[in-house]
Formats: C-alpha cells, sequence, structure tokens
C-alpha cells in the first residue's frame, strides 16, 4: 500500500480527495481485521497532527504543550485501537472527542489544586473550550448566555463552571541549576512567553475584523473545530468548493492585511 502524505503537506482540498478518502478506509479496514503493528504505526503517524491540534486547544496554562501532547497522543492511540471503519464516520471526527476527552481526563486527575466533583470538573473544561471557539468566532468575549447555548446547559452551569476554573492547581517555575542561587522574584521576573502568546492573540483578534461573520465561522469551523470541509459546508449551507474557496480567500485577506 502506497504510504499516507503526511497531513501537514497537504492543501485543504488535497486532504479531502476523494481517491485519498478510500484509500484511507480501506486502510482503517485493514488494520480492523489484522491488527497489523505496522499499518497501525502509519495510521498513528498520519493524524498525530490532530493530536497536537487538539493538545494545542488546552495548551496555555501551566500544563506543557508538549506534556498535553503526550497525553492526546495516548487519547489517539486509543481512539484507532477502538475505531469502527464501517459504521460510516470518518476517523477524524471519531478521534477528535476521543482524543480531547484523554486530555479532560488528564486535567481532571492531576489539575485542580481543590478537586469539585467530576461532573463539575468535565463542565468547567467544556466551558473552557467554547468560551475558546466562541471568542475566535465572534471577535470579542462571549456572553455567559452565549456559552450556556454553545454548551447546551444553563447559565447558572457556566458560571459554576468559571468558578471552578480557578481551582485549578497553583504552578511553581522550574529551577534550573544555574538559576538555583535566584531569588524567586529574580525568576518570576523573567518574560513569560504568555505575553507573546497573548499579543498574537489580540494581532489576530484585529485582523479578523476585516472578515465577515461567515468567513470568521468557517475559519472557526475549520482551522478551530477541526471538521473537514465537506462538514462544514452542511453546517453552514453551502458546498465543499465553497467553503474551499472561502478559506483560501479569508487567508489571503489576513495574510495582506498583517503585511
Amino acid at each position: 500500500m502506497a504510504p499516507f502524505a503526511p497531513v501537514t503537506t497537504l492543501r485543504p482540498q488535497e486532504r479531502r480527495s476523494s481517491t485519498s478518502r478510500t484509500r484511507e478506509v480501506h486502510a482503517f479496514r485493514r488494520y480492523a481485521r489484522s491488527r497489523d503493528p505496522a499499518l497501525r504505526e502509519e495510521l498513528v503517524a498520519r493524524y498525530l497532527p490532530l493530536a497536537r491540534h487538539v493538545a494545542c486547544l488546552y495548551a496555555g496554562g501551566r500544563e506543557p504543550l508538549e506534556d498535553l501532547v503526550q497525553v492526546a497522543n495516548l487519547g489517539l492511540l486509543k481512539a484507532l485501537d477502538r475505531f469502527d471503519p464501517y459504521r460510516g464516520t470518518t476517523f477524524a471526527a471519531y478521534a477528535f472527542p476521543s482524543i480531547a476527552g484523554e486530555v479532560r481526563r488528564h486535567f481532571r486527575d492531576r489539575g485542580w489544586l481543590v478537586k469539585p466533583p467530576r461532573g463539575v470538573q468535565e463542565q468547567a473544561l467544556l466551558v473552557q473550550r467554547a468560551t475558546g471557539v466562541l471568542a475566535c468566532e465572534l471577535n470579542r468575549a462571549p456572553t455567559v448566555g452565549e456559552i450556556a447555548r454553545r454548551v447546551g446547559v444553563g447559565e447558572e452551569a457556566v458560571l459554576e463552571g468559571q468558578r471552578a476554573l480557578q481551582a485549578r492547581a497553583a504552578w511553581s517555575p522550574p529551577v534550573s541549576p544555574e538559576d538555583r542561587d535566584e531569588s524567586p522574584m529574580d525568576r518570576l521576573g523573567r518574560i513569560d512567553d504568555g505575553f507573546r502568546r497573548a499579543e498574537d492573540r489580540a494581532t489576530l483578534s484585529s485582523l479578523c475584523r476585516i472578515l465577515t461573520p461567515r468567513d470568521r465561522r468557517v475559519l472557526a469551523l475549520v482551522f478551530v473545530e477541526d471538521l473537514p470541509q465537506a462538514e462544514v459546508g452542511r453546517v453552514v449551507g453551502l458546498s465543499q468548493m465553497q467553503i474551499s474557496r472561502i478559506v483560501r480567500a479569508a487567508l489571503e485577506k489576513l495574510r495582506a492585511a498583517a503585511a
């Protein structure tokens, strides 16, 4: 079987080509029958970018990104072993919530200084993710009501989730050998990469103002929710070809504005 091209090297329209999809379905069915370790490794390698993408959705706190990537990779392996290629769904659509669930369990088990009930922990992480997605779609901070509608809960549950997020474990900065003679304040006074990320988010938010609401929603569905373009088309009522054109045009607008 010809090797898969890495996901990151394919253009969006190539990534979802019918030939590639058919070959991929056959590969998953072969693995379901044979459990061939070599084929398993090949399939995992193809979807490592998806696992990293999910990890990035939950990054930005005290947990190092690479630790979250390892957790997401574990979720990817579990999803591959449980996936039934005969049910008609794509692996990406099946794996995304499985990987996200593995990352949320990691936070639930290790990320709380004061542990609220399990249901509240899960709800808090859903609120956190929905807040980030809505902020990208709306180009502003979402209201409690908007978050509640996206998650499918009441506003009081959203407020409870937001309060629970404040119970996340306190972070202590790591100390390298050359820094052991410094005081904690000296170490805390160094440049934090979070400022750069905040500036990047602010820049992107400003650039997104040149896009139409439809363009922002399409980009959020493609790059934040990681939905296939055909599924995005069904959500917004357009064809896959139209979605591909919207993505290309929107990215060109952003590049031109950034330049």
